[in-house]
């Protein structure tokens, strides 16, 4: 059986990132990739993503951004070369197309069952991404056979859907994304709203990432959560595309999106919708003018020269019919996209310390098995965690948590 002092399963950013500080301590150590490096960046977005954070919070570590648009937001195909370029500089270890299937104990530390055999191990950091498994609710099942279904995964623009016009279940960034490129290409689309909030892309002459950035909210820490919950919420409703602008769903409303409530039911072509798309609404425009209103007080508290910036204020969506059942056939709706998010799937590593949400229990990605540790997931630490401005931070602290084990 092969021996690694260290073995890190994923290859995606978290993963690279976690190889480039161990390889600075001169560490022996693999870096398993069941596909391609940044697989989920080529086959998990669609052909108009692009990043929702600026350019210039690319700080993978020995490689930040050094395009000529620091402001703006890379497209799904320059983020895959930007992670391609980073492989070509520090050739990290990388066994692609190696899948582990199982991690456990074993004399060494651990014993880890890939497609190709078996390794033993003192150490393993999973690097699996935050986005694992598309979630999809149950209610699925029963959505008539004539109706497609797609995880917003899956999507990849409007010609390849079946004509007609189009139901997306969820409104965070994904979804608003999606509906927003279906109704901008012609199509009709009904929207069933979440709890997802709204942020302004720009405020007072800057981005909103750099105001997150100023504000400290990037280095909010998990445990001043009020929930573990709160770690799976919904992304600000934000884009990257055509320079970047806020996803308001008022002017979806003006634009002839049929706004919904949250999707509770569907049985073959009924769907039931929930009471709460005013709530939904209230909600987004009140964090968008929470927000404002934090960045306005830093402003005038670090005596910052800003311009002034009046934004619109939108309404149209509460004018929108409240409406408690959609006849899928009758509105001519030929696919349902289930912009529903992603649960975790760690059911391969074997030892019991997940919560009741299949999170692993940890500090900081260290476990209380020693040896095993954990990178990349939402919250990990801090609200940056799972970003690429977030990533070096935790990789490094995992790194010498690893050195100091010896």
């Amino acid at each position: 059986m092969e021996s690694v002092n260290t073995v890190v399963v994923g290859a995606g950013s978290s993963g690279l990132a976690v190889s480039f500080c161990l390889t600075q301590q001169g560490r022996s150590h693999v870096l398993l990739e069941k596909r391609r490096i940044a697989e989920a960046w080529r086959s998990e977005k669609w052909d108009s993503f692009t990043l929702v954070s600026p350019n210039w919070s690319l700080r993978l570590p020995g490689l930040g951004y050094t395009g000529d648009d620091p402001d703006g937001y890379l497209t799904r195909e320059e983020v895959v070369r930007h992670i391609e370029q980073y492989v070509r500089l520090f050739n990290p270890p990388v066994r692609a197309g190696v899948e582990v299937t199982c991690v456990e104990g074993g004399g060494n530390g651990f014993i880890l069952k890939t497609s190709e055999g078996f390794l033993e191990a003192s150490n393993v950091v999973v690097a699996t991404g935050a986005f694992q498994k598309p979630k999809i609710p149950a209610c699925s099942s029963k959505v008539s056979p004539h109706i497609v279904q797609i995880h917003s995964s899956q999507y990849r623009n409007p010609e390849k859907l079946p004509d007609g016009a189009v139901l997306v279940a969820g409104s965070g960034q994904s979804g608003c994304q999606i509906a927003e490129e279906l109704y901008r290409q012609g199509r009709k689309v009904w929207l069933c709203t979440s709890s997802a909030v709204r942020v302004p892309r720009r405020y007072r002459g800057k981005d909103v990432f750099h105001w997150v950035e100023a504000l400290g909210l990037f280095d909010q820490t998990a445990d001043t959560l009020s929930s573990p919950a709160e770690r799976f919420e919904a992304n600000p409703q934000l884009t990257g595309k055509d320079g970047g602008h806020a996803l308001n769903l008022h002017q979806f409303a003006m634009n002839g999106v049929t706004l919904l409530g949250r999707l509770q039911d569907v049985n073959g072509a009924k769907v039931s919708i929930a009471a709460d798309l005013m709530e939904n609404l209230a909600r987004a425009d009140n964090t968008e003018a929470r927000f404002r209103k934090a960045v306005d007080s830093h402003i005038e508290e670090h005596g910052i020269q800003a311009p002034s910036d009046e934004l619109s204020e939108l309404h149209a969506g509460y004018d929108s019919p409240i409406i408690a059942e959609l006849d899928l056939d009758a509105q001519g709706i030929t696919t349902i996209i289930w912009a529903t998010g992603y649960n975790v799937d760690f059911s391969w590593i074997r030892f019991p310390i997940f919560d009741s949400f299949g999170y692993p229990v940890h500090q900081r990605g260290v476990t209380a098995v020693p040896g095993l540790y954990f990178v990349g997931l939402l919250w990990l630490y801090k609200s940056k965690s799972s970003l690429f401005m977030g990533i070096h931070e935790d990789a490094a602290y995992l790194a010498e948590h690893i050195r100091t084990r010896g």
